[in-house]
């Protein structure tokens, strides 16, 4: 054993379990360790432990390895709450470690001194306030054993002076978590061929699930005929090209991956929960392959509940059906309705001179930016639809965005935990003004750090997402827009690379500049403010399109709010019976 300080203990316990670096803001006397370790730990100073603790989680989505964010007692502790709730909603394992008053001081009423215990209660499955210096490591290593099994955030409360007493620590060898694939039985997997053989209109719907099944969901969904719909934070694991994949369902969503769902009479859901399920217009069957059986049959009827790894359940089923089923008419529809689909947003993304930028022009330029291995941090609102329609995901590219609690501000600090984490991979961040605006101090982050991060903001002077919402329920937008900076020039101040673009010429141009300060190897970050109209998306989470479900004024209303010409983008029932008619 090794006589130190127990904050150096914890450091190494940390570096042991493949942690390389930690977020915060400097925790009373646990940074002396850090201090001491620096060569073996860098600890990341954010201007915001909000940022910290979303840095933390969005690093764990991306790499696999846990995210630790740390904080000084008191209103520091509290700044954690962001990313940790994000955490607990997106089932993903993160470490929160805590200073706290000095032991004496505990329950005394003293300044700071207030039950943190209370206040984390039922956001962490593991949660420990250490009263013995010498149990520091190993409770540090209980907590991340536990945040790996239950994919969930841990935290651990230090008081202040038991950080730098000393203590004896001899590391011990950690087993890295690592899943073990299992598929289903002989049984199940003809149940489930069988169910699909037996439907007219089957579709696939995948969640984030399947990040390691990429290659099979696109072979299960030729091998047997399934259109493909993601979940939004799943946008990136089917290949954008594939011509079979619809896009996403929802408000993030598309039109073809709306209709073909809704259409559809049996739905294979593979690694998802998908909440939205319940909305459905009609009766489905539902197949749901997923590793957590208590994910099963919570939201819609399960006809069949597979407890699987999702890549090896498709590998079996693509050992059991050998043959390639011939494509359906519905098939074929749902693959016309994505042509028609992405004809649309080519019109919306042509540059017009002299007009004002629409946001799909905008990210059709950023997206000849992107490279092979491109990581995307996204933000929260309708900066999320765009990009999820918009930003090509044909090679090796990834997203982390805040899917289940919507945290806004994520996409920036996304950004810093990408290019920490894959230094020599390029990092494009998108987020809206509003979401910008809650934590653009944290640029100086990445500009203290050279994370050469290319920053978009589509600023449109409001919260779009929810003036939308609000829009379509017939209510005011009051509340709802804001005065902005001149975000270019405040990137300026800070030290990074500042570009303000307003319409095609100087978007055209801040995109050639951006490519030739990449070229020359500069470590600045780059804020591209692109000033866009306040036209929302199209509203993908309720299509007023099918003339089965909806009257004709309706429709007719709807085409018309959103320029949808009926010639130019008809319905996919209006496909399905084309198909049929030429069969």
């Amino acid at each position: 054993m090794t006589v130190m300080k127990a904050s150096q203990a914890l450091v190494q316990e940390l570096e042991n379990w493949q942690v390389s670096h930690v977020y915060g803001i400097p925790a009373d006397s646990l940074i002396d360790g850090f201090a001491a370790e620096q060569e073996r730990m860098a600890y990341i100073q954010v201007r915001h432990e909000e940022v910290g603790a979303l840095a933390a989680v969005a690093e764990t989505k991306l790499t696999g390895q846990i995210g630790v964010a740390m904080a000084s007692v008191g209103p520091g502790a509290v700044h954690l709450l962001y990313g940790m709730c994000d955490a607990k909603m997106d089932h993903t394992p993160m470490l929160l470690i805590m200073s706290t008053v000095a032991t004496d001081m505990i329950n005394t009423h003293y300044i700071q001194d207030f039950d943190e215990n209370e206040l984390f209660a039922g956001l962490d499955t593991y949660h420990r306030q250490v009263s013995d210096a010498r149990t520091i490591p190993t409770v540090i290593r209980e907590a991340i054993q536990t945040a790996y099994d239950t994919q969930s955030p841990s935290v651990v409360l230090i008081p202040d002076d038991l950080a730098n007493q000393e203590i004896d620590y001899q590391p011990l060898v950690v087993e890295q978590p690592t899943a073990t694939p299992a598929g289903g039985s002989v049984d199940q997997v003809k149940t489930t061929l069988a169910l699909i053989k037996e439907a007219e209109r089957p579709v696939m719907l995948v969640g984030s699930g399947v990040k390691a099944a990429k290659a099979e969901v696109v072979a299960v969904s030729k091998r047997l005929g399934l259109p493909v719909i993601a979940s939004a934070p799943a946008a990136g694991l089917v290949p954008t090209g594939f011509e079979n994949f619809m896009g996403t369902q929802g408000r993030m969503g598309t039109q073809p991956a709306f209709e073909a769902l809704h259409m559809a009479d049996l739905v294979v859901m593979v690694g998802t929960v998908y909440p939205f399920m319940r909305y459905l217009d009609q009766p489905v069957k539902t197949i749901q392959i997923n590793q957590r059986a208590a994910d099963l049959g919570v939201q819609i009827h399960a006809d069949q509940a597979v407890v699987a790894d999702a890549g090896a359940y498709l590998q079996q089923l693509l050992a059991a059906q050998a043959a390639q089923l011939p494509e359906t008419a519905f098939l074929k529809a749902c693959q016309q309705s994505r042509q028609n689909w992405l004809a649309y947003l080519d019109e919306r993304a042509t540059l017009i001179d002299d007009a004002p930028l629409t946001a799909e022009a905008v990210l059709r330029q950023v997206g000849t930016l992107s490279e092979s291995d491109t990581i995307y941090g996204l933000d929260v609102g309708n900066n999320t639809v765009f990009s999820t329609r918009m930003l090509p995901f044909d090679q090796q590219q990834q997203l982390t965005m805040s899917g289940w609690f919507g945290a806004m501000g994520y996409g920036l600090a996304a950004g810093i935990a990408a290019q920490l984490s894959y230094p020599k991979r390029r990092v494009i961040t998108v987020s809206g003004d509003g979401g910008f605006s809650m934590v653009v101090q944290d640029l100086l982050t990445q500009v203290q750090y050279q994370l050469p991060v290319i920053n978009v903001i589509l600023e449109n002077g409001g919260y779009g997402f929810i003036r939308q919402e609000k829009a379509n329920s017939g209510q005011t937008d009051y509340g709802l827009t804001f005065n902005n900076a001149n975000w270019a020039g405040v990137a300026t101040n800070m030290g990074a690379l500042g570009l303000r673009v307003t319409d095609a010429a100087s978007l055209t141009a801040a995109i050639a500049t951006i490519q030739d300060h990449l070229a020359a190897g500069n470590t600045q970050p780059i804020v591209l403010d692109a000033v866009i109209t306040e036209e929302p998306p199209l509203e993908t989470g309720q299509m007023i399109l099918d003339p089965e479900q909806y009257e004709a004024d309706a429709i007719g209303a709807f085409r018309q709010q959103y320029n949808l010409p009926a010639d130019k983008y008809p319905a996919l029932r209006t496909l399905l019976a084309q198909q049929d008619d030429e069969i």
